[in-house]
């Protein structure tokens, strides 16, 4: 039996209006059904052409992940997303600095989102200034945002049919290509297995990167306060969502490798998806994959990046984890409207100092999703089996425990650069813990 939000001594402050067809479009919105298109040729090159193999490892490691966020939001279906699952089902220290962790995934999400976006469209139209584009797109999504969930709702989905146009004329035009022979293109299961190039480091390699494309699913649970569905379509909505991009992501991207093998001799690694698009239909289909990629990225991405930081900064701002102004919710939007606009604030100061750099705002992202995700699948054996006594060990033990071999495995993957600095930022935030811990500055989350 699931428990309600008053149970845990909160009040209902936000509107519960999403349906679970609205929880399924944002989880879609938020890992972007076309997302390998702006990190295709780095993933290409990395698994050497098994691009594909790389994205299907990626969703079977993000399932196990997805079935545990599905048991915690379950038990407490409450904004907060692993902050909330860890604290109260560990304790609340280790639930901060899980806490902690998600939010450098969560608060650089939409900086990195800004700064691509602006980068491709100054690419296209160099006259204008990234900084231009990176604060038009922000004060478009921080007012949409501000206005209400429902009316965020109503957005994503107009940026999902459009999303899911621009793919299937890719695909269509994509497997004409094949058909017809363009450029030389034949069908195989190369992009899916390769005997002669194959090598478990080369495709986990790939995986770190890919992975990047399916963090979001996790953000449903921070709607947990927001769903008229209850905790049930939280999970549902969590598993489904992944599953349907997951098969996205081979979809296109074996098209792709297909109709360019040679990941060797992209011209531009950062373009290689709009450079196979173009050899495949023309210059039209190039610039028109440009132009979707910038805008899902830039306001329909970002748009829901926006929405999940701002919950969890609720949420931990609702504990006196962080500052209680987070925690202000709108008379009239039922929005946590402060919350949105500190976000929409380090976003323009964050996306201004990378704008040339997003190398590190991705190690940063992954780092912090990942770690998040280990402390996930610690917190549903320790609240089901450990304080609960189940006895259900598959669902309890099992599976979170091969969700955490599988994370901690492409941790291990990750760049040393970012493990150092990920490393740096979790220290930081066991010093507050243990300073909160001392000064016993905040209530207990029991």
């Amino acid at each position: 039996m699931s428990k309600k939000l008053e149970q845990f001594g909160y009040q209902q402050e936000l509107h519960r209006t999403l349906s679970f067809r609205d929880l399924l479009v944002y989880g879609l919105i938020f890992m972007v059904p076309i997302a390998p298109f702006g990190i295709y040729g780095e993933v290409m090159v990395e698994a050497h052409g098994m691009v594909a193999l790389a994205y299907l490892i990626g969703m079977v490691g993000m399932i196990f992940t997805a079935w545990s966020y599905a048991r915690m939001s379950e038990a407490f279906p409450m904004a907060g997303s692993v902050y909330s699952y860890a604290g109260r089902g560990i304790n609340q220290y280790v639930g901060f600095i899980a806490g902690w962790a998600i939010l450098l995934d969560y608060i650089l999400v939409p900086a990195l989102l800004y700064v691509v976006s602006a980068t491709a469209l100054t690419g296209m139209w160099p006259a204008v200034p990234g900084w231009f584009w990176l604060i038009f797109f922000i004060l478009i999504n921080t007012v949409i945002n501000y206005f209400g969930i429902k009316f965020t709702a109503r957005t994503n989905m107009i940026f999902l049919v459009f999303e899911l146009m621009v793919l299937i004329i890719f695909l269509v035009v994509g497997i004409h290509a094949i058909a017809t022979g363009v450029n030389g293109a034949t069908f195989s299961f190369d992009p899916l297995y390769n005997p002669d190039t194959f090598s478990m480091s080369v495709v986990m390699g790939a995986v770190s990167i890919a992975v990047l494309s399916f963090l979001g699913f996790d953000a449903i649970s921070t709607l947990s306060e927001e769903s008229a569905g209850g905790p049930k379509a939280i999970g549902k909505a969590t598993v489904y969502s992944l599953l349907i991009v997951g098969v996205l992501f081979m979809v296109q991207t074996w098209v792709a490798a297909l109709i360019y093998p040679d990941f060797n001799s992209f011209e531009d690694i950062g373009t290689a998806f709009y450079e196979t698009a173009t050899i495949a239909g023309g210059e039209w289909l190039g610039v028109l994959t440009a132009i979707a990629t910038a805008l899902a990225w830039g306001i329909a991405d970002a748009l829901v990046a926006q929405v999940a930081i701002s919950r969890v900064l609720f949420s931990m701002g609702r504990d006196r984890k962080l500052p209680k102004f987070l925690s202000k919710v709108h008379p009239k939007h039922k929005t946590p409207y402060a919350s949105i606009l500190v976000v929409a604030v380090i976003s323009v100061v964050i996306g201004l100092i990378f704008m040339g750099d997003i190398g590190i705002l991705t190690s940063f992202i992954n780092f912090g999703a990942l770690t998040a995700f280990m402390f996930l699948h610690v917190s549903v054996f320790v609240h089901y089996v450990l304080k609960n006594g189940s006895r259900n060990y598959f669902a309890h033990m099992v599976l979170p425990l091969i969700g955490f071999i599988i994370i901690a495995y492409v941790w291990i993957n990750l760049a040393t650069q970012a493990k150092m600095l990920g490393l740096a930022w979790v220290a930081v935030g066991c010093i507050v813990a243990i300073y909160f811990a001392i000064k016993k500055k905040n209530p207990s989350l029991d």
